[in-house]
Order: C-alpha cells, then structure tokens, then sequence
C-alpha cells in the first residue's frame, strides 16, 4: 500500500503548484495565451484527480464483477475497502456539487433571459431600463440567440465613444464564447479546491481578452481605460448581474485592467530570456497536469492487477506489475 499512499498524495498535491504556476504563466502572457492555457491547466489537473478517485473505486468494482464478496476484499485487502469508500464518497459528493452549480448556472441564465425580454432592441442590443447599472453578454439560451444586454441607466452614464467600448467589450465576450471557458473553469473547480484559484484568475484575463478587443475596435486604448473606468462608478456598489454565465464588463479588478489599458498593447514575450521564462512555465504546468494523469493511470494498472491476484485470475498478472513482481517480488497486497 504504500506505492498507493504515494500516488494518492502526488496526485491530489499535484493541482497546487500546477495553480500557482499556471496562473505566474497567465500573468506574462498575452490575454489571449492566457485565457487558453488556464483552461487546459484547469482540465489536465482535474482530469487527473478525477482519475485518482476512480482508480481507488477500482478494486470492489473488479471483485463484485468477479462475485467475489466485500468480505473477502476485506479480509485480504482492508485498507482498499477504506480508499475505495472514501473515493467513491467525495465523487459522489463532487457529482452532487457538479450538478448543483449547473443548475445555479441556468437559473441565473434564465433569469437574465426574463429580464432582458422586457428590454427594447436597440441596434442589436437590449437595453432594459431599471434602477440597476450594467452591461453583460448574455450567451445563447432556450433557442434564443446570444445578445448584449445594457441598462438603461449604464446608457445614459457614458459617453457616445465609451458606449462604443462597452458595446465592442461585450461582442468581444460573445465571439470568443468567453462563457465556455468560463464554464470549464468553474465547474473543474469542484473537483478540485486549488483550482478556485484558476476561476478567479480567468475572471481577470477574460476580461483583460474583451479590453484589448475593444482597444483594438475604437483604435484608442486611453478611450477604452476611460469607458470601463467610468462605468465601474456609475456601477459602483450595485452588484448587477454580473458574473457567469453573464460576462459583465465591469466585474473582475477594474483598476487593474484600466492600468493595463494605459500600457502599450501586450505582446507574446519575444526576448529569448522571456522566452524561456514562458517555456519553462508552460513545460511545468504540462508536466503537472501529464504526470498527474500518468500516476493515475498507473495508479488503475496498480489497483488491477491486485484485484486480479485476489480473485486468483493468472492472466491479469502478465502485464507490468506482474513482470515487476517477477524482477522484484511480490508488491501487491
């Protein structure tokens, strides 16, 4: 058992240096690379300890397709039965929260969708009038086409050029379907808590993806600071209905982006220091992420094999455990 105590522990502890450095690479990288790149580094580290958890459930399962009892996996095997209900217990748990935050998703989704069917079209946009100040990309639902959505007192804060801005922000979110990413990211982050911190740090660079589209579309980025500077006070203190699945585009560290808007357009690092910095990062995070999946699999080659030499099947033992045990002696329980 202690080839899977190992495993267990790297595997689980391998998406909390995977974050820290996905997001050290997010931050080099343009908004673009980033955005991109923290998703696959949401999915390589959940994927790998979704794996973990099924190949601990793996022994019980093997036995009960056999017909052999609990009571013998106990007997011979205790410590699986434990692992195995404690795996099956937290996926069970992740399924639950999993379809949980779905529903929250839709529902405020569809809460989004009724109040914008009260809004007037507007050269392609809904603007809802109320009390609240906001702008937000509502993506696609119910056979209903993705829109933009702004409030009617969000109109009448900003000026002409920054509505422009606000508008070109927005499209940006809806072309990119900026939604999906954001999807990937939260739900991957109930698998796993260290990838919460990956929700947040998409939050920040899809929005920074959406300013620079804006940037580029009105061709002046002091414009662009202004227009999402200006509408986070009108904002201020009401919430609105920002967030996902709605993107809005004063949500996430606006002083940060409005900073960002006021430097020259971000570029992919070309200096061949940087460079490396970049490649070293990206290698680390994919060799997180791999590694993760790779002690998984062997990991569910480990737990097989096992399960085979209790039920007394000779066939399962010829593959690499059982030529290990043959070099070295026997390691399974």
């Amino acid at each position: 058992m202690t080839y899977v105590l190992v495993v267990i522990s790297l595997t689980l502890a391998f998406p909390w240096p995977g974050v820290a450095i996905a997001r050290r690479l997010a931050g080099v990288l343009p908004p673009l690379w980033a955005c991109w790149m923290l998703t696959s580094a949401a999915v390589l580290l959940a994927g790998g300890t979704v794996a973990a958890l099924v190949a601990l459930f793996h022994v019980p399962f093997l036995a009960s397709l056999e017909h052999v009892s609990l009571t013998r996996v106990w007997r011979t095997w205790p410590t699986a039965v434990v692992f195995a209900g404690a795996a099956g217990a937290i996926m069970l748990a992740q399924l639950v929260l999993l379809v949980r935050r779905w529903a929250e998703h839709r529902a405020v989704l569809r809460r989004a969708w009724q109040s914008a069917d009260a809004g007037t079209r507007d050269e392609g946009v809904l603007v809802v009038s109320g009390t609240g100040v906001d702008a937000f990309a509502l993506p696609a639902y119910g056979g209903r086409e993705a829109q933009i959505v702004v409030t009617s007192q969000m109109v009448r804060a900003l000026k002409p050029d920054e509505q422009a801005v606000l508008l070109a922000h927005e499209r940006a979110h809806l072309a990119g379907r900026h939604h999906l990413l954001s999807a990937i990211v939260d739900l991957g982050s109930v698998v796993h808590p260290a990838l919460r911190h990956l929700r947040d740090s998409l939050t920040f660079h899809l929005e920074r993806w959406a300013d620079e589209k804006a940037a580029a579309t009105v061709g002046d980025r002091r414009v662009a600071a202004a227009a999402i500077a200006r509408a986070a006070l009108a904002r201020g203190s009401d919430r609105g209905a920002g967030g996902y699945p709605l993107l809005s585009a004063v949500s996430g560290p606006v002083p940060r982006r409005v900073e960002a808007l006021l430097l020259p357009a971000p570029v992919v690092p070309r200096r061949t220091g940087q460079r490396a910095l970049v490649l070293l990062l990206a290698g680390v995070v994919v060799a997180a992420g791999l590694s993760a999946l790779g002690l998984a699999y062997g990991l569910h080659e480990y737990v097989e094999y096992a399960a085979r030499r209790l039920i007394g099947d000779p066939s399962g033992c010829s593959g690499m455990w059982g030529t290990l045990e043959h070099w070295f002696g026997s390691g399974a329980p």
